[in-house]
């Protein structure tokens, strides 16, 4: 028996087994399930082994009931093979493991990898639309500049039709996730905690309008609790599902970091925005533009030109205001340096001040003359005015 999509229905049953029992990021599973495919991969895991209890958490999921409660709240379950699967998550198979210290107390903590059995979607907004999508993550300690930089980012972002990836948390993410919605673009809160469940309460009524209108994503099956760990583990699937990752602001034990980390790890384009050199949640980003793996962003189209094709969204160089000596040629603007602003002075002097001949100096200074920089008087040549 297949579904729908054609993958076997077997297959589908054991990774959601395998997503209920195993924690997000786990490697060993997620390798199991590469080499060994699904049904054989949660085989293996339900002989008992010593110290963990794996086997038993297994061995008390029935799949298919899981499925239909699911389907009652209106969550669909996703695995590689769907039509609306995002392949960008694949490549989590292609990357090595990353090590990740717990922010609080520094100390070790577990290494997460690896694509997940499947991922839980709320929402009716197809994942496919996440192809050009970009990832808007910082911290949660928000300053004032961090959250007007996010606002005017992720909401240009959207005016050019380019979906917002974010954490769904308090402070950038939140604003990342408003900024795209009140400029009428689509946005996207990837969940350390089941699609069905609200965390941080704060944001009760943002998640429950992106379950209505757009998606929620999580790995965590419905009914499941966020943790320190899960949202580390989750870091990865906001960077695999994007194009490429904003980093706003981030202090130097940011969660948000853990994101970036994951982004050049497959070679998706990372993005800082600097904060004043004092601002303590700035500091995470600086020290990860000095690192040299990232490029420095300011506005949204700098973004876009850096996550676009070759060629493709150009910035035009940045050039302060055109003055009116700025169309002059060489030679008068050498003549004009030379010109004084009070006492006159004869073509004779000015071309040897200017060092060039006075049949130049006599044309140059007509020139000027007709543009209304200089005025000619029976005594020589002065600044017209106080140009």
């Amino acid at each position: 028996m297949t579904g729908g999509s054609g993958v076997p229905e077997a297959d589908r049953l054991a990774r959601v087994a395998l997503s209920c029992a195993v924690e997000p990021g786990d490697m060993t599973t997620s390798r199991l399930v590469s080499e060994l495919g699904p049904c054989r991969a949660l085989e293996s895991q339900l002989a008992p082994k010593p110290g963990s209890g794996l086997a038993e958490r297994l061995a008390e999921v029935d799949p298919a009931r899981e499925l239909e409660w699911a389907a009652r709240k209106g969550i669909r379950f996703l695995v590689p093979g769907d039509p609306e699967w995002p392949t960008g998550l694949d490549d989590l198979d292609h990357v090595d493991q990353l090590d990740h210290r717990d922010p609080t107390t520094d100390s070790a903590a577990l290494s997460f990898g690896g694509t997940p059995p499947g991922i839980w979607v709320r929402g009716p907004m197809p994942l496919t639309e996440l192809g050009a999508s970009v990832a808007v993550v910082g911290s949660r300690a928000a300053s004032v500049y961090g959250t007007e930089m996010t606002r005017a980012i992720a909401g240009h972002l959207a005016l050019a039709s380019v979906p917002v990836v974010s954490g769904g948390a308090l402070g950038i993410d939140f604003v990342a996730h408003d900024a795209a919605l009140h400029t009428g673009g689509a946005t996207v809160a990837v969940l350390a905690c089941g699609v069905d469940r609200v965390y941080p309460e704060k944001n009760r009524a943002l998640l429950a309008h992106l379950a209505s209108e757009f998606a929620l994503v999580s790995e965590q099956p419905p009914g499941s609790g966020p943790t320190q760990l899960r949202f580390l583990a989750r870091n990865r699937l906001i960077a695999a599902l994007t194009r490429g990752t904003v980093l706003v602001e981030a202090a130097l034990r940011s969660g948000a970091l853990n994101t970036v980390r994951w982004a050049e790890q497959m070679s998706r384009p990372v993005m800082c925005v600097p904060g004043p050199v004092t601002s303590y949640t700035s500091m995470g980003v600086h020290h990860h533009l000095r690192s040299g793996g990232a490029t420095l962003v300011t506005h949204g189209s700098e973004v876009l030109e850096a996550v676009g094709g070759i060629g493709a969204r150009l910035v035009e160089e940045p050039r302060g205001p055109e003055r009116p000596r700025d169309r002059l040629s060489p030679v008068e603007r050498t003549v004009l340096e030379q010109v004084p602003s009070i006492v006159p002075l004869g073509v004779d002097r000015i071309a040897r001040l200017s060092l060039l001949h006075v049949r130049d100096t006599v044309g140059a200074l007509s020139r000027l003359e007709l543009k209304g920089f200089v005025v000619r008087g029976d005594d020589g040549w002065r600044l017209a005015g106080s140009r």
